[in-house]
């Protein structure tokens, strides 16, 4: 039940391995930087706090969880659920909320519900992912033109409302600083993957700004001085009363962290070819967010673009992770004075930019083409988060999960899949692993496990869209996925679609009767190609060779 894969690796750990999880934690550290921070402003606390998270959460999810690769850290998923409980209850308040969240994740782990969270539909996922990264994007608009305005009100409607009653009070610096920003970003971004345009944006706006002597709200103005000192533990005076009061929105911060948490796991699973511990996963999530608080922290989770980052610079082991966090306690401790610099309007950007990318608009738009019922749950999950409450999305969402869940399982004839993944085992001795096979440099290999993971295939495309340099040859190993509904088969498509738009060959393998008759119908086998849907892995990886041009084995 609790298995850190930390205790797993040790006995085999080398040197070689140790340089390359030294690497990619050094890497990391710089990456967490502007977003940790950025995170801790957007969720109403001050920039260090997200700091905290990253060092205290990020090191023991990697040092107990059971995932190889995960890196944990404050996320955007949290800003909207965070930022109402400041807003409400306080600081404290939310710091009860943390550890009461900590508490249920530990609670998850011990009863086995991580092997059950993953089966979540798509459709809620993508609703309340959809509809958080709207709001996200919506509490930007006043920093990023410097708009001269009070406290923004929560609900949606009514900020958007007093944003148009005050366009004109616009600050010209602070729109150039924002909108620059992100225009920098996403051209960086397009034409170099190892160093992160978010950290480049902030550094050419904060030297702009004090050069130029610009008039822009920078984190000083707001917060003054960021502590250069590692906070000692505290502990905050519970209240029964408020105890009470929190005790929904911590559920919906554990949920919503379970789920993230998870799926980051999966997407990295399909990345290395390993399987993670999600019950251990749990537990581990569920500690540091009791711990992060006390040392000053906010909710942490698994953050899938930090953690593919982690993979396509060589890390493979908790270590790198560790060293992440270990990273960013020294950055902090030597530089932290010096982010006080740093404009808002270009931390604004860096969410913009965060919110784009998690508002997952093409999965969005392909749902709608998807049966009546997933489309039912998708806009209400959307509406829900964005116009009545994130608790409420979340409750309502799960519930329809049940029935949709409920509803896929009957068309599912391979259950032995689904006991497999239930049973939360790993597969260290599978003969089958793609660890055990020699895979041509140029080639990815990404498994996708289970009948509903499809939003996971849709993430992993947008994690290699953000860090990856784009391989020649890709492989979608499914040799357990029992079953294929329209919405898989869909971004199965979009998937291609991206690969063919790169020039990357895209080869389907392991495939089962049940989704090879569907993709046949839909004439996708005829698109793609008969050859290039091999019947297991080995085959796939000659056909990869014979696309590369090297010999077969």
């Amino acid at each position: 039940m609790f298995k850190p894969k930390l205790l797993s690796i040790l006995p085999t750990y080398t040197k070689k391995q140790f340089l390359a999880d030294a690497t990619a934690g050094l890497i990391l550290g710089i990456v967490a930087l502007p977003l940790s921070i950025a995170f801790a402003i957007a969720s109403g606390v001050s920039p260090e706090k997200g700091l905290y998270t990253a060092i205290i959460g990020g090191f023991l999810v990697s040092a107990l969880g059971g995932s190889r690769v995960q890196i944990a850290g404050p996320t955007g998923a949290f800003v909207v659920i965070l930022y109402g409980i400041v807003q409400k209850y306080g600081i404290e308040g939310l710091t009860i909320a943390t550890l009461l969240a900590g508490i249920f994740l530990i609670i998850m782990g011990l009863v086995r519900l991580g092997s059950i969270i993953k089966f979540i539909p798509h459709p809620v996922v993508v609703g309340f992912t959809s509809g958080i990264a709207l709001i996200i994007f919506s509490s930007q608009v006043k920093d990023i033109l410097g708009l001269k305005i009070g406290t923004v009100p929560p609900d949606f409607i009514e900020k958007w409302i007093l944003y148009a009653h005050n366009f004109s009070s616009v600050n010209i610096a602070s729109a150039i600083i924002g909108l620059g920003s992100i225009l920098l970003i996403i051209t960086w971004q397009r034409y170099i993957k190892k160093i992160p345009g978010s950290l480049i944006a902030l550094i050419v706006a904060t030297v702009a700004v004090q050069v130029f002597g610009l008039n822009v709200e920078t984190i000083g103005s707001r917060f003054g001085e960021i502590s250069s000192s590692f906070p000692m533990p505290s502990f905050p005076h519970i209240n029964l009363a408020v105890v009470k009061e929190l005790f929904q929105p911590a559920l919906t911060i554990a949920i919503l962290g379970a789920i993230e948490a998870l799926l980051s796991a999966v997407v990295a699973d399909g990345m290395i070819g390993t399987k993670h511990r999600s019950n251990t996963e749990l537990i581990a999530q569920g500690i540091a967010n009791i711990a992060s608080p006390i040392f000053g922290g906010i909710p942490a989770t698994g953050a899938i673009a930090r953690t593919a980052t982690n993979i396509k610079n060589g890390g493979r082991t908790p270590i790198a992770g560790m060293i992440h966090s270990v990273t960013l306690l020294l950055i902090m401790l030597f530089f932290g004075r010096w982010a006080t610099l740093i404009p808002l309007p270009a931390l604004s950007a860096i969410l913009v930019i965060v919110a784009y990318n998690m508002s997952e608009w093409r999965s969005f738009r392909s749902l709608l083409n998807s049966p009546r019922s997933d489309i039912a749950v998708l806009l209400v999950t959307f509406g829900l988060t964005v116009l009545v409450d994130l608790t409420v999305a979340i409750e309502i969402g799960l519930l329809l999960a049940v029935f949709l869940f409920m509803r896929q399982m009957i068309s599912v004839t391979n259950v032995g899949v689904i006991s497999r993944e239930i049973n939360d085992d790993d597969q260290n001795d599978d003969p089958n692993s793609i660890d055990k096979r020699s895979v041509p440099d140029g080639v990815d290999v990404f498994e996708i496990n289970g009948p509903f993971f499809f939003g996971a295939a849709y993430k992993f495309r947008e994690a290699m869209e953000l860090v990856s340099v784009h391989p020649k040859v890709r492989i979608i190993r499914m040799r357990n996925v029992p079953a294929i509904d329209s919405t898989g088969l869909q971004t199965l498509k979009e998937v291609y679609e991206n690969c063919k738009k790169h020039g990357i060959a895209f080869i389907i393998s392991d495939i089962h009767t049940q989704p090879l008759v569907t993709i046949q119908r839909a004439g996708f086998l005829d698109e793609i190609g008969e050859e290039n849907v091999p019947g297991d892995i080995d085959e796939s990886l000659n056909r990869a060779r014979v696309i590369l041009g090297i010999p077969q084995i």
